[in-house]
């Protein structure tokens, strides 16, 4: 029997963090590579690659 992972958590990460990461965008946009590795981190978690 297979277990599925509960994703729910890393979706919302994901959400958040590509939210910080376009107001990042418009305001600061020479920082915004700092949110980066958060939004392709949760991403590939939420897609259960990782």
């Amino acid at each position: 029997m297979e277990t599925t992972k509960s994703t729910g958590k890393y979706w919302l990460y994901f959400f958040l963090s590509l939210i910080g990461m376009i107001l990042m965008l418009i305001f600061k946009a020479e920082y915004f590579w700092l949110l980066l590795p958060l939004v392709v981190t949760f991403f590939a978690k939420a897609m259960d690659l990782l």
